[in-house]
């Protein structure tokens, strides 16, 4: 993923093109430094296979765009030395990752280490006025935090299809009132930088790939557990996104022909049996009926136990909160197998706020998954959890808008 490319590179805004690379060679050259750090222009030509002359013109028009800077001379390689190039310390992007239960906001350099983060409780249901105010709200103290007065661009992940022409959610089963909401524009203005919309599951993969276990991996799958479940897909070093951008939407994969209504609105999606919300559902049940005096003991006033709950019930020894766990695992596991199958993929990454619960939930599926696979397909395929957690979003959704504003493509908005 070096330098950006894809449909989302419209999401880029209506903002003027200064601060962006103009050329290719510049595209390059910024992600380079991203993703290396300090390089002599002796390198960059070497890199990029140019002259070091281009190199020396590029850099002094990234320069003048306020992207780059000259760092001082390089350690000798015998003859004139080269010149260190850096980005420019200004450059500050804000990750903006929101889910369905909570957000996660960040600000990072134009390297992509974090500055700062802070999560908050929110309900997406609650719809995009209020969830997006208090994204927005946490996003300016987090900059007055660390100094910041004005962004390069952000990043968007939101826990629904999104349209990356538009940049609009679509039709999300989880996200009522949030169809056709213009969340880029609506971020862009208030911030007043570029802002690149995205998928949130597609931003966690983007941001383990960067980051976390993935970071050598070609081809691999980033599936997110969570209140509802979804699936990130890499081929080779590229995100997938499929035609309409909803490729990986794997939490809607009918496991039985009957069974509970999903939020989509038929039965039987792998969601509806194993995602956070389904192991809510099915705890309280178990609670109220008088199955598991753990669980029971966690209701409050009435009020329906969580996944967390679950988990911590988990560390309790409950047989029965064990047992859902195990349960939500098998139904994964069986869909990862068909996936295996197909994609034959070198790394599933787990992530998501169920992965909290522990390594029980990742030991099912791991079970599942060898037992149902050809040994082929899983003789040389690691199953492990994320090790980014929730700062995963955050960085994905910084590389996102990286990648636009490091890139050359023109905007078309």
């Amino acid at each position: 993923m070096e330098s950006a490319s894809g449909p989302w590179q419209d999401a880029v805004v209506r903002h003027s093109l200064a601060g962006r690379a103009e050329t290719p060679v510049q595209a390059l050259l910024l992600a380079r430094l991203r993703d290396e750090g300090p390089l002599s222009k002796a390198q960059l030509a070497d890199r990029l296979e140019v002259s070091r002359t281009t190199v020396g013109a590029e850099v002094a028009r990234l320069t003048e765009l306020g992207l780059a800077v000259e760092a001082g001379p390089a350690a000798s390689r015998g003859g004139r030395r080269s010149t260190l190039v850096d980005l420019s310390p200004d450059i500050r992007f804000a990750g903006l990752s929101i889910g369905a239960t909570g957000l996660s906001v960040g600000i990072t350099d134009g390297r992509l280490s974090t500055l700062a983060v802070r999560h908050a409780p929110c309900d997406i249901r609650q719809g995009p006025e209020q969830v997006l105010a208090l994204a927005l709200e946490t996003t300016r103290k987090l900059m007055a935090e660390v100094g910041v007065d004005g962004l390069s661009g952000a990043g968007v992940g939101v826990p629904g299809p999104v349209d990356f022409h538009r940049g609009v959610s679509v039709s999300p089963p989880i996200m009522p009132g949030w169809d056709g909401y213009p969340v880029r524009d609506v971020v862009s203005r208030d911030l007043g930088c570029p802002v690149v919309l995205d998928n949130d599951v597609n931003v966690l993969a983007v941001g383990e790939q960067h980051a976390g276990v993935a970071k050598n991996a070609r081809d691999f799958l980033f599936v997110k557990i969570g209140t509802g479940i979804g699936c990130g897909i890499v081929v080779d070093g590229e995100l997938y996104r499929g035609v309409d951008g909803c490729a990986g939407d794997i939490g809607h994969i009918r496991v039985e022909d009957f069974g509970p209504t999903c939020a989509c609105g038929n039965t039987g999606c792998l969601e509806a049996f194993a995602g956070g919300a389904a192991l809510a559902r099915d705890a309280t049940a178990a609670a109220r009926s008088g199955r598991s005096d753990i669980l029971a003991g966690m209701l409050t006033d009435g009020a329906d136990l969580t996944a967390a709950d679950v988990g911590a019930a988990v560390s309790q020894g409950d047989p029965v909160a064990v047992q859902l766990i195990r349960e939500s695992g098998r139904r994964v596991g069986q869909v990862l197998a068909s996936l295996v199958s197909f994609f034959n993929p070198g790394l599933i990454v787990i992530g998501g706020g169920v992965t909290a619960v522990g390594h029980s939930l990742l030991a099912e599926v791991r079970g599942v998954t060898y037992r149902r696979s050809l040994p082929l397909a899983t003789g040389n395929l690691p199953i492990v959890l994320s090790e980014l957690g929730a700062d995963a979003g955050v960085i994905g959704a910084a590389r996102m808008v990286s990648g636009a504003v490091y890139s050359s493509e023109p905007a078309r908005g």
